[in-house]
């Protein structure tokens, strides 16, 4: 990798700080996680969360309309600067009015500590652009391959921030990625769909008897209920291989992950709770759950632990 610019320390310092703030005012469930970490993987992963942020709102938010996929390209071009530690302006075509310098100036300082693999984050742009077009995806393997790009590309990422050294904590990180993605889309029906995306298999849907209709009329039939938990079991199936990442990682990063698992979880019992009903109810921590876990972290980076 090429040498750093010269930027000064506090210059750094300030850019992790805004990207600290710009996590922290998404409202992420992963903000919980993230805090537990030692101070320099913690500015770290707020720098890579911060660009896969970034992504998602190129797509989402709709502000670039036709040029979407320009502005996905001039992502990409800054993130191939960032790896080359240039953070200049580059030429490109359309502006990303949210990639502050702040930004490119954190991840580049990132990618400079750790051996991140620019694929990783090529790989979470290209997942957000099979958004552009709405979605809709016939197979679970065709869901996974979407669930991989968005999702277990950024844990891939995140455990060369967290540390391992047993390489089967690559393929545990995939099915991590993989469950918390498909929790995120079972969550997210009525949303996705008012944007013109179903991401459940169509065949799956087909074989269970639920049809999109139903979706958008919000009907919990006794066919979605039965779909719903065979999602959640698949999830939770997910979740349990997982969980195997925990103990090859370099022990101060762990419960980073921990604690995403244990959002996820609680996202998961409360869509049970519901009777599966996600198109009438958004599953999400209660304001006593948020505070509960939040009293665990402070606690457990005390050196105080539960049995």
């Amino acid at each position: 990798m090429q040498a750093m610019p010269a930027v000064t320390n506090q210059r750094i310092a300030d850019a992790y700080e805004a990207v600290a703030a710009s996590t922290k005012a998404s409202s992420s469930n992963f903000y919980y996680a993230f805090i537990t970490l030692p101070h320099e993987k913690r500015d770290a992963v707020y720098a890579g969360y911060s660009f896969c942020r970034l992504a998602d709102d190129i797509v989402d938010d709709g502000n670039y309309g036709d040029r979407t996929g320009e502005a996905l390209d001039s992502l990409q071009m800054h993130l191939a600067a960032a790896y080359a530690g240039d953070y200049s302006d580059n030429g490109d075509t359309i502006s990303i009015s949210e990639a502050t310098s702040d930004l490119w100036l954190a991840l580049g300082d990132t990618l400079h500590k750790y051996p991140i693999d620019q694929q990783h984050l090529l790989d979470v742009v290209e997942g957000c652009r099979m958004d552009i077009n709405g979605t809709k995806y016939e197979t679970w393997a065709d869901l996974v391959e979407y669930c991989k790009r968005v999702a277990s590309a950024t844990g891939l990422a995140l455990i060369e921030v967290f540390g391992y050294e047993d390489e089967r904590a690559v393929e545990y990180a995939v099915d991590l990625g993989i469950a918390l993605q498909l929790t995120n889309i079972l969550r997210d029906i009525t949303e996705d769909l008012e944007i013109g995306r179903v991401y459940l298999p169509s065949e799956e849907l087909m074989e269970f008897g639920v049809t999109i209709e139903d979706l958008r009329e919000k009907r919990v039939t006794p066919e979605y209920i039965r779909f719903m938990k065979f999602q959640v079991a698949r999830a939770r199936k997910y979740l349990k291989s997982g969980v195997r990442l925990f103990p090859l990682l370099d022990k101060k990063s762990r419960q980073c992950p921990e604690t995403m698992i244990k959002v996820y979880e609680i996202l998961l019992d409360r869509i049970e709770k519901n009777n599966y009903d996600t198109l009438n109810h958004r599953a999400s921590l209660t304001k006593l759950q948020k505070f509960k876990l939040l009293s665990v972290i402070w606690l457990r980076r005390r050196g105080i632990r539960f049995v």
